[in-house]
Protein backbone atom coordinates (compact mmCIF):
# COMPACT_ATOMS: atom_id res chain seq x y z
CA UNK A 1 0.00 0.00 0.00
CA UNK A 2 2.85 2.28 1.15
CA UNK A 3 4.73 1.44 -2.63
CA UNK A 4 1.31 2.29 -4.73
CA UNK A 5 0.85 5.72 -2.38
CA UNK A 6 4.26 7.03 -3.17
CA UNK A 7 3.97 5.88 -6.74
CA UNK A 8 1.19 7.81 -7.68
CA UNK A 9 2.63 10.67 -5.86
CA UNK A 10 5.55 10.30 -8.00
CA UNK A 11 3.92 10.01 -11.27
CA UNK A 12 1.51 13.30 -10.67
CA UNK A 13 4.93 15.10 -9.76
CA UNK A 14 6.48 13.45 -13.16
CA UNK A 15 3.02 14.39 -15.07
CA UNK A 16 3.16 17.66 -14.45
CA UNK A 17 6.84 17.95 -14.59
CA UNK A 18 7.31 16.21 -17.89
CA UNK A 19 4.38 18.40 -19.70
CA UNK A 20 5.56 21.56 -17.92
CA UNK A 21 8.75 21.07 -19.29
CA UNK A 22 7.92 20.03 -22.35
CA UNK A 23 5.54 23.49 -22.63
CA UNK A 24 7.59 25.73 -21.62
CA UNK A 25 10.81 24.74 -23.38
CA UNK A 26 8.29 24.69 -26.84
CA UNK A 27 7.49 27.90 -25.98
CA UNK A 28 11.07 29.50 -25.46
CA UNK A 29 12.05 27.61 -28.35
CA UNK A 30 10.01 29.02 -30.76
CA UNK A 31 11.00 32.71 -29.20
CA UNK A 32 14.79 31.62 -29.80
CA UNK A 33 13.86 30.45 -33.55
CA UNK A 34 12.75 33.79 -34.77
CA UNK A 35 16.00 35.27 -33.65
CA UNK A 36 17.58 32.82 -35.46
CA UNK A 37 15.76 33.67 -38.35
CA UNK A 38 18.50 36.47 -38.54
CA UNK A 39 20.32 33.37 -40.39
CA UNK A 40 18.47 33.06 -43.31
CA UNK A 41 17.11 36.75 -44.08
CA UNK A 42 20.78 38.34 -42.67
CA UNK A 43 23.41 35.25 -43.75
CA UNK A 44 21.58 33.71 -46.86
CA UNK A 45 21.68 29.89 -45.44
CA UNK A 46 18.96 27.73 -46.18
CA UNK A 47 15.80 26.84 -44.30
CA UNK A 48 17.05 23.08 -44.22
CA UNK A 49 19.93 24.20 -41.96
CA UNK A 50 17.59 26.84 -40.35
CA UNK A 51 15.64 24.18 -38.80
CA UNK A 52 17.73 21.91 -38.25
CA UNK A 53 20.10 24.26 -36.23
CA UNK A 54 16.98 25.25 -34.04
CA UNK A 55 15.83 21.84 -33.46
CA UNK A 56 19.68 21.08 -32.07
CA UNK A 57 19.04 23.69 -29.67
CA UNK A 58 16.11 22.24 -27.95
CA UNK A 59 18.21 20.03 -25.65
CA UNK A 60 20.37 23.50 -23.98
CA UNK A 61 16.85 24.92 -23.41
CA UNK A 62 15.77 21.76 -21.56
CA UNK A 63 18.67 21.69 -19.47
CA UNK A 64 18.67 25.09 -18.65
CA UNK A 65 15.31 25.59 -17.17
CA UNK A 66 14.96 22.01 -15.65
CA UNK A 67 15.51 23.10 -12.06
CA UNK A 68 13.20 25.75 -12.02
CA UNK A 69 10.17 23.42 -14.06
CA UNK A 70 10.94 20.50 -10.82
CA UNK A 71 11.12 23.45 -8.18
CA UNK A 72 7.49 24.60 -9.87
CA UNK A 73 6.69 20.62 -9.80
CA UNK A 74 7.34 19.79 -6.93
CA UNK A 75 5.71 22.72 -5.06
CA UNK A 76 2.61 22.73 -7.28
CA UNK A 77 2.18 18.94 -6.39
CA UNK A 78 2.23 19.28 -2.27
CA UNK A 79 0.17 22.39 -2.12
CA UNK A 80 -2.20 20.39 -4.14
CA UNK A 81 -1.96 17.06 -1.97
CA UNK A 82 -2.58 19.48 0.85
CA UNK A 83 -5.37 21.15 -0.26
CA UNK A 84 -7.64 17.94 -1.24
CA UNK A 85 -6.53 15.85 1.59
CA UNK A 86 -4.22 13.47 0.03
CA UNK A 87 -1.12 14.29 2.27
CA UNK A 88 -3.41 12.52 5.21
CA UNK A 89 -3.55 9.16 3.41
CA UNK A 90 0.32 9.00 3.97
CA UNK A 91 -0.08 9.45 7.55
CA UNK A 92 -2.84 7.35 8.21
CA UNK A 93 -1.07 5.08 6.35
CA UNK A 94 1.96 5.07 8.71
CA UNK A 95 4.43 6.60 6.58
CA UNK A 96 5.99 9.46 8.70
CA UNK A 97 7.25 12.84 7.21
CA UNK A 98 10.98 11.98 7.74
CA UNK A 99 10.45 9.16 5.68
CA UNK A 100 8.10 10.66 2.95
CA UNK A 101 11.17 13.25 2.51
CA UNK A 102 13.73 10.93 2.31
CA UNK A 103 11.28 9.19 -0.73
CA UNK A 104 11.23 12.20 -2.36
CA UNK A 105 14.60 13.13 -2.32
CA UNK A 106 15.61 9.67 -3.87
CA UNK A 107 13.66 10.81 -6.53
CA UNK A 108 14.84 14.20 -6.97
CA UNK A 109 18.47 12.65 -7.27
CA UNK A 110 17.34 10.65 -10.24
CA UNK A 111 16.47 13.58 -11.62
CA UNK A 112 19.86 15.40 -10.44
CA UNK A 113 21.62 12.07 -11.94
CA UNK A 114 19.33 12.97 -15.87
CA UNK A 115 20.20 16.76 -15.65
CA UNK A 116 23.45 15.87 -15.59
CA UNK A 117 23.62 13.67 -18.51
CA UNK A 118 21.57 16.30 -20.32
CA UNK A 119 24.36 18.95 -19.65
CA UNK A 120 27.50 16.93 -19.87
CA UNK A 121 26.74 15.02 -23.05
CA UNK A 122 23.31 15.16 -24.92
CA UNK A 123 23.18 19.06 -24.97
CA UNK A 124 26.68 19.99 -25.99
CA UNK A 125 26.46 16.96 -28.24
CA UNK A 126 23.41 18.63 -29.95
CA UNK A 127 24.72 21.59 -30.20
CA UNK A 128 27.88 20.73 -31.45
CA UNK A 129 25.91 19.24 -34.70
CA UNK A 130 24.35 22.28 -34.94
CA UNK A 131 27.19 24.68 -35.44
CA UNK A 132 28.63 21.61 -38.08
CA UNK A 133 25.40 22.14 -39.72
CA UNK A 134 26.24 26.31 -40.28
CA UNK A 135 29.91 25.16 -41.11
CA UNK A 136 29.05 22.78 -44.12
CA UNK A 137 26.02 24.71 -45.49
CA UNK A 138 25.94 26.27 -48.75
CA UNK A 139 24.48 30.01 -48.48
CA UNK A 140 21.28 28.81 -50.06
CA UNK A 141 19.33 32.25 -50.25
CA UNK A 142 22.66 34.20 -51.65
CA UNK A 143 20.97 35.47 -54.59
CA UNK A 144 17.73 36.14 -52.31
CA UNK A 145 19.74 38.47 -50.49
CA UNK A 146 21.29 41.09 -53.24
CA UNK A 147 19.18 43.76 -53.17
CA UNK A 148 19.88 47.22 -55.34
CA UNK A 149 21.82 49.52 -53.76
CA UNK A 150 22.84 47.91 -50.85
CA UNK A 151 25.92 46.46 -49.50
CA UNK A 152 26.18 42.41 -49.24
CA UNK A 153 28.71 40.91 -46.78
CA UNK A 154 27.29 38.00 -45.98
CA UNK A 155 30.68 35.99 -47.36
CA UNK A 156 33.86 36.17 -45.29
CA UNK A 157 36.09 38.96 -47.08
CA UNK A 158 33.79 39.89 -49.63
CA UNK A 159 31.68 42.90 -50.18
CA UNK A 160 29.15 43.29 -53.14
CA UNK A 161 27.34 46.35 -54.05
CA UNK A 162 24.59 45.91 -57.08
CA UNK A 163 23.19 49.72 -58.29
CA UNK A 164 20.44 47.69 -59.96
CA UNK A 165 18.64 43.90 -60.37
CA UNK A 166 16.84 43.93 -64.03
CA UNK A 167 13.57 42.10 -64.53
CA UNK A 168 15.47 39.17 -66.83
CA UNK A 169 17.56 38.13 -63.44
CA UNK A 170 20.81 40.25 -64.73
CA UNK A 171 22.43 43.20 -63.07
CA UNK A 172 23.92 46.49 -63.50
CA UNK A 173 27.11 47.95 -62.29
CA UNK A 174 28.34 45.60 -59.89
CA UNK A 175 31.02 46.43 -57.61
CA UNK A 176 33.30 43.89 -55.44
CA UNK A 177 35.59 44.32 -52.78
CA UNK A 178 37.44 40.91 -52.60
CA UNK A 179 39.79 41.91 -49.70
CA UNK A 180 42.29 40.29 -47.17
CA UNK A 181 45.31 41.63 -44.93
CA UNK A 182 47.90 41.35 -47.88
CA UNK A 183 45.96 41.67 -50.95
CA UNK A 184 42.71 43.19 -52.02
CA UNK A 185 41.08 43.27 -55.07
CA UNK A 186 37.86 45.06 -56.51
CA UNK A 187 35.97 44.68 -59.50
CA UNK A 188 33.50 46.94 -61.23
CA UNK A 189 31.64 45.51 -63.73
CA UNK A 190 28.62 47.14 -66.39
CA UNK A 191 26.34 44.23 -66.09
CA UNK A 192 26.50 40.58 -64.54
CA UNK A 193 24.72 37.24 -64.43
CA UNK A 194 24.54 34.84 -61.02
CA UNK A 195 24.52 31.18 -61.79
CA UNK A 196 24.10 29.19 -58.88
CA UNK A 197 23.03 25.45 -58.95
CA UNK A 198 24.65 22.48 -57.40
CA UNK A 199 27.75 22.08 -59.36
CA UNK A 200 28.58 25.76 -59.62
CA UNK A 201 28.10 29.36 -57.93
CA UNK A 202 29.46 32.02 -60.25
CA UNK A 203 29.06 35.28 -61.09
CA UNK A 204 30.02 36.14 -64.52
CA UNK A 205 31.02 39.55 -65.11
CA UNK A 206 30.65 41.05 -68.37
CA UNK A 207 32.31 44.60 -69.77
CA UNK A 208 34.26 46.01 -66.67
CA UNK A 209 37.79 46.65 -65.00
CA UNK A 210 40.07 44.50 -62.13
CA UNK A 211 42.21 46.18 -59.96
CA UNK A 212 44.59 44.04 -58.13
CA UNK A 213 46.61 45.09 -54.72
CA UNK A 214 49.09 42.05 -54.31
CA UNK A 215 52.10 42.70 -51.80
CA UNK A 216 51.56 46.67 -52.76
CA UNK A 217 52.02 45.85 -56.38
CA UNK A 218 48.71 47.11 -58.09
CA UNK A 219 47.62 45.67 -61.56
CA UNK A 220 44.85 47.11 -63.86
CA UNK A 221 43.61 45.67 -66.80
CA UNK A 222 40.01 45.96 -68.54
CA UNK A 223 38.14 42.82 -69.20
CA UNK A 224 35.06 41.92 -71.29
CA UNK A 225 34.12 38.64 -69.07
CA UNK A 226 34.83 36.89 -66.27
CA UNK A 227 33.23 34.36 -63.98
CA UNK A 228 34.19 34.94 -60.48
CA UNK A 229 34.00 32.07 -58.28
CA UNK A 230 31.56 32.60 -55.10
CA UNK A 231 32.35 28.98 -53.67
CA UNK A 232 35.58 29.48 -52.67
CA UNK A 233 34.07 32.19 -49.98
CA UNK A 234 32.51 31.02 -46.30
CA UNK A 235 29.52 32.78 -44.73
CA UNK A 236 30.42 35.06 -42.06
CA UNK A 237 28.00 33.28 -39.13
CA UNK A 238 30.49 32.21 -36.32
CA UNK A 239 31.44 28.48 -37.02
CA UNK A 240 34.36 27.93 -34.56
CA UNK A 241 32.36 25.90 -31.36
CA UNK A 242 31.71 27.64 -28.59
CA UNK A 243 32.79 26.18 -25.23
CA UNK A 244 29.59 25.26 -24.21
CA UNK A 245 29.60 23.06 -27.48
CA UNK A 246 32.70 21.42 -26.41
CA UNK A 247 32.55 17.69 -25.22
CA UNK A 248 33.51 17.23 -21.53
CA UNK A 249 35.66 14.76 -22.48
CA UNK A 250 37.60 17.18 -24.57
CA UNK A 251 36.93 20.00 -21.70
CA UNK A 252 37.89 17.67 -18.82
CA UNK A 253 41.38 17.25 -20.82
CA UNK A 254 41.74 21.00 -21.66
CA UNK A 255 41.65 21.23 -17.75
CA UNK A 256 44.94 19.15 -17.49
CA UNK A 257 46.50 21.01 -21.20
CA UNK A 258 46.55 24.78 -20.47
CA UNK A 259 49.87 25.00 -20.43
CA UNK A 260 50.44 23.03 -23.64
CA UNK A 261 48.15 25.03 -25.96
CA UNK A 262 46.86 22.19 -27.22
CA UNK A 263 43.82 21.87 -30.02
CA UNK A 264 40.95 19.83 -29.15
CA UNK A 265 38.96 21.30 -31.91
CA UNK A 266 40.74 23.03 -35.19
CA UNK A 267 40.85 26.81 -34.09
CA UNK A 268 39.59 26.22 -30.81
CA UNK A 269 42.89 25.73 -28.74
CA UNK A 270 43.58 25.38 -24.63
CA UNK A 271 44.95 28.10 -22.87
CA UNK A 272 44.75 30.11 -19.77
CA UNK A 273 42.73 32.87 -21.42
CA UNK A 274 39.72 30.11 -21.52
CA UNK A 275 40.78 28.74 -18.43
CA UNK A 276 37.67 30.34 -16.08
CA UNK A 277 35.35 29.79 -19.12
CA UNK A 278 35.91 26.10 -19.17
CA UNK A 279 35.85 25.11 -15.02
CA UNK A 280 32.48 27.12 -15.37
CA UNK A 281 31.30 25.17 -17.97
CA UNK A 282 32.07 21.81 -16.39
CA UNK A 283 30.96 23.01 -13.17
CA UNK A 284 27.34 23.75 -14.50
CA UNK A 285 27.28 20.76 -16.20
CA UNK A 286 28.39 18.42 -13.57
CA UNK A 287 27.50 20.34 -10.19
CA UNK A 288 25.18 22.55 -10.71
CA UNK A 289 22.31 19.94 -10.68
CA UNK A 290 23.19 19.06 -7.13
CA UNK A 291 20.91 21.94 -6.45
CA UNK A 292 17.91 20.18 -7.52
CA UNK A 293 17.97 17.52 -3.75
CA UNK A 294 18.40 21.10 -2.50
CA UNK A 295 14.84 21.97 -4.18
CA UNK A 296 13.16 19.09 -3.06
CA UNK A 297 14.47 19.83 0.62
CA UNK A 298 13.13 23.24 0.96
CA UNK A 299 9.46 22.88 -0.94
CA UNK A 300 9.30 19.66 1.71
CA UNK A 301 8.55 22.14 4.05
CA UNK A 302 5.04 22.35 2.86
CA UNK A 303 4.01 18.83 4.45
CA UNK A 304 5.16 20.36 7.84
CA UNK A 305 2.09 22.79 8.21
CA UNK A 306 -1.47 21.94 7.59
CA UNK A 307 -3.73 23.86 5.07
CA UNK A 308 -5.78 25.24 8.70
CA UNK A 309 -2.91 26.52 9.88
CA UNK A 310 -3.08 30.50 10.26
CA UNK A 311 0.21 30.49 9.14
CA UNK A 312 0.05 28.40 6.59
CA UNK A 313 -0.03 30.86 3.47
CA UNK A 314 2.86 32.75 4.81
CA UNK A 315 4.44 29.98 5.22
CA UNK A 316 4.08 29.00 1.67
CA UNK A 317 5.07 32.13 -0.05
CA UNK A 318 7.95 32.18 1.98
CA UNK A 319 8.88 28.91 0.42
CA UNK A 320 8.40 29.75 -2.69
CA UNK A 321 10.50 32.81 -2.37
CA UNK A 322 13.54 30.97 -0.78
CA UNK A 323 13.45 28.34 -3.41
CA UNK A 324 13.14 30.74 -6.30
CA UNK A 325 15.77 33.03 -4.26
CA UNK A 326 18.25 29.94 -4.57
CA UNK A 327 17.81 29.56 -7.69
CA UNK A 328 19.10 32.62 -9.03
CA UNK A 329 21.78 32.32 -6.46
CA UNK A 330 22.87 29.15 -7.86
CA UNK A 331 22.63 31.25 -11.62
CA UNK A 332 24.92 33.80 -9.98
CA UNK A 333 27.23 32.02 -8.18
CA UNK A 334 28.36 30.00 -11.24
CA UNK A 335 29.27 33.23 -12.73
CA UNK A 336 32.40 33.83 -10.27
CA UNK A 337 32.80 30.81 -9.06
CA UNK A 338 36.27 30.35 -11.52
CA UNK A 339 37.73 33.39 -9.81
CA UNK A 340 39.41 32.12 -7.25
CA UNK A 341 40.37 29.23 -5.61
CA UNK A 342 38.50 30.87 -2.07
CA UNK A 343 35.41 31.95 -4.56
CA UNK A 344 35.55 28.03 -6.43
CA UNK A 345 35.57 26.21 -2.52
CA UNK A 346 32.28 28.33 -1.73
CA UNK A 347 30.42 27.55 -4.71
CA UNK A 348 31.02 24.17 -4.35
CA UNK A 349 30.33 24.32 -0.32
CA UNK A 350 27.17 26.22 -0.64
CA UNK A 351 24.62 23.64 -2.03
CA UNK A 352 25.83 21.01 0.63
CA UNK A 353 25.82 23.78 3.92
CA UNK A 354 21.80 24.78 2.97
CA UNK A 355 20.61 20.79 2.11
CA UNK A 356 22.66 19.81 5.72
CA UNK A 357 20.96 22.85 7.55
CA UNK A 358 17.67 22.42 5.95
CA UNK A 359 17.61 18.79 6.29
CA UNK A 360 18.47 18.83 10.37
CA UNK A 361 15.61 21.35 10.56
CA UNK A 362 13.14 19.71 8.58
CA UNK A 363 14.20 16.78 11.51
CA UNK A 364 13.45 18.63 14.10
CA UNK A 365 10.90 20.88 13.36
CA UNK A 366 9.15 17.38 12.79
CA UNK A 367 9.78 16.53 15.69
CA UNK A 368 7.60 19.51 17.64
CA UNK A 369 5.14 20.20 14.68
Amino acid sequence: MKKLIFRKFIWDTSKFFISSLLLMGIIVWTLQAVNYFDFVTEDGHGLKVYFFYTILNLPKILHRILPFIFFISIFYTIISYELKNELNIFWINGIGKINFINKVIIFSITLMIFQIILGSYISPNSQFKARNYLKESNIDFFTSLIKERKFINVMKGLTIFIDKKNEDGSYSDIFLDDSTKNNSKMIYAKSGILIENEKQKIFKLLDGRMINNENSKINIFDFNQIDFNLQDYTTTTIIVPKVQEISSIKLLSCIFNFDAGKNIYESFKCGENLKKEIIQELLKRFYKPIYIPVITILCSFLIIFSKNDIQYNKVKNLIFVLTFFLLIISEASLRYSAISSYSFLIYLLIPWVIFIFAYSFFYKMVKYV
